[in-house]
């Protein structure tokens, strides 16, 4: 049974003039479970992630920071939103879906989080929309309980997975791949071990045929054990901030090449949502969908 992370802590609340009156957090699942994809017996609640974890990944330093609302107005700033109680709340409990994520997918093949991919969350700093990065911390849990000794990240969010590659910039132990775009978000790049930054406008036929011929070679030259999919739909033609040119087929193409890899070579995998900022809702919830429609094809 696909086994997928949510809960309505994942709702934060918007503010009053937001152009949509729900967030994709809320209408996702419901979605999901209107269209008979999922049934309420595929989700599950996460409790909040113990420090302990948060530190595998975290400096000791920005976590108290953090948990005590402590960080600067810049260090604010620098993660987009207001910090308060209920924004970190919502953190930990997201970064526990992924946590959780991982047993399931050891058992059934798959799970996923509906959010997480906060791959903008640095050892020592957030940024961009991400205060705790829910991929390294997941990734450290197996590492340390030795349920894997080789991972991959699999990144294809638009936008560089900048903070994964900077907490495993020296760890042999996981490979970090991120395919995004060039001249996207953010202006100074960290070093992945494999980054492709695709031009703007990339278009489906070159981003599929990019993304199975690198995929492919990972899978055969490093061997990875577990796979951490960032599945955000930010490459699609209709995001306000991604700059890629994907059609809705070719992101849900994306996401069947992803899994179907995983499948076949035996590799559980835990995808995490990430980002989606197209101008028209439906457009976002769509192409989020897909990714889950895809997973239940695949693997059940």
């Amino acid at each position: 049974m696909l086994k997928i992370a949510w809960t309505e802590s994942y709702v934060l609340p918007l503010p009053p003039n937001h152009r949509f009156p729900m967030s994709k957090y809320e209408v996702l699942p419901q979605q999901l479970l209107h269209e008979g994809t999922i049934s309420l017996s595929n989700i599950f609640s996460p409790e909040p992630v113990s420090e302990t974890l948060i530190l595998q990944s975290h400096t000791a330093e920005y976590w108290h920071k953090l948990v005590g609302l402590s960080l600067t107005p810049q260090e604010i700033r620098r993660t987009g939103f207001p910090l308060s109680k209920q924004l970190v709340d919502r953190e930990v409990v997201i970064v526990q879906g992924t946590v959780s994520c991982t047993q399931f997918a050891l058992k059934n093949g798959i799970a996923m989080n509906i959010a997480g991919g906060t791959h903008h969350a640095f050892t020592n700093r957030g940024e961009g929309f991400c205060l705790l990065n829910d991929i390294a911390i997941g990734a450290h849990y197996l590492l340390n309980q030795q349920l894997a000794k080789k991972i991959l990240v699999v990144d294809l969010d638009v936008h560089q997975g900048n903070g994964t590659a900077q907490i495993f910039r020296n760890d042999s132990r996981v490979f970090t791949f991120s395919m995004h775009g060039a001249h996207n978000y953010p202006l100074i790049k960290e070093v992945s071990d494999l980054d492709i930054g695709l031009p703007d406008g990339t278009e489906d036929a070159f981003y599929l045929r990019t993304l199975d011929a690198n995929l492919k070679n990972l899978l055969e030259t490093i061997e990875p054990d577990f796979i951490f999919y960032q599945s955000g739909v930010d490459v699609l033609a209709t995001d306000k901030l991604g700059r890629l040119g994907l059609s809705r087929e070719g992101c849900k193409q994306r996401d069947k090449l992803v899994l179907t890899l995983a499948k076949e070579n035996k590799i559980p995998l835990v995808a995490s949502m990430g980002g989606g900022y197209s101008e028209h809702f439906k457009d976002i919830i769509e192409a989020h969908a897909n990714t889950y429609r895809v997973a239940q094809e695949i693997f059940f």
